[in-house]
């Protein structure tokens, strides 16, 4: 007669029933396990001759260089000097990997340890951000649905950094998180105009802003010839400011933070 199989496994050789495995993840289902619980549990290989780090570094170099569609599996393998597929043992395709430039970068939004209040917190973490968005301008260039599930750990920390700071200023989770957005929203729409002056320029081979007004020179000569723009002629005509993109962000910053600091009133 045939062995009789319990429902839940087979019979181990001392009669008793043997525990069944736990099913694997599904690894054709991207949602079954996010990108950093693997990096967090690699699985095991003879050597670490590729790493999820060095994967980040050559994409950002190659983005740094050349831009962002620059960026693919095959001129990423020709970087790191690997076979075609050897980086897929790390990322998935090209999202997982803009996930990974994105949270190298922000590796390095480090804040001075002596900051003593919330607005010291949230200036310098807006003022670094903006470093390093002008020294990698493809991450303005990341689509905005990329740019949401870009939920990465350095990322993260630097909310969690902001967040703590107004913690325990009488604020609610929702308020702290709307000064939070507020903050970001500005320095995202400030450095995305930077950036796409300085993508402009580099498109069209102009070195410096000079070249830049020099071409829209007529353009401006025109509109501003047929009187219906005043205010803005005298801006042209008087402003001291215009190339000073850093005393520009900082005054609009120092106004978005009086506000919060008035409406909130802390």
């Amino acid at each position: 007669m045939a062995s009789k199989k319990a429902d839940n496994g087979e019979k181990a050789a001392d009669g008793k029933d043997r525990e069944p495995a736990a099913p694997a993840p599904d690894a054709a289902d991207p949602a079954a396990i996010s990108l950093w619980e693997r990096l967090d549990r690699p699985a095991p290989a003879p050597r670490a001759a590729l790493t999820p780090q060095k994967i980040a570094a050559a994409a950002v170099r190659i983005a740094d260089a050349d831009g962002i569609d620059a960026v693919t599996m095959r001129r990423l393998a020709t970087e790191l000097g690997v076979a075609p597929m050897a980086a897929y043992r790390y990322v998935s395709g090209k999202g997982d990997l803009l996930d990974l430039m994105t949270d190298a970068v922000y590796a390095d939004l480090k804040l001075p340890d002596d900051l003593d209040n919330w607005r010291e917190v949230m200036r310098a973490n807006a003022l670094r951000t903006r470093e390093i968005v002008l020294s990698h301008p493809w991450l303005i260039q990341i689509s905005s649905p990329q740019a949401l599930r870009a939920l990465t750990p350095n990322r993260m920390a630097a909310a969690e950094r902001a967040l703590s700071a107004l913690d325990g200023l009488g604020l609610d989770i929702d308020a702290m998180m709307s000064v939070l957005g507020t903050v970001n929203s500005y320095v995202h729409g400030a450095v995305s105009a930077e950036c796409a002056q300085y993508l402009l320029m580099k498109e069209q081979g102009w070195t410096s802003t000079d070249d830049l007004q020099l071409a829209l020179a007529p353009q401006m000569r025109y509109l501003l010839s047929t009187g219906r723009y005043p205010t803005y002629r005298r801006y042209i005509h008087e402003a001291t400011r215009k190339d000073d993109p850093q005393w520009r962000f900082e005054t609009g910053l120092d106004s978005v933070l009086d506000g919060i600091a008035a409406r909130l009133g802390i």
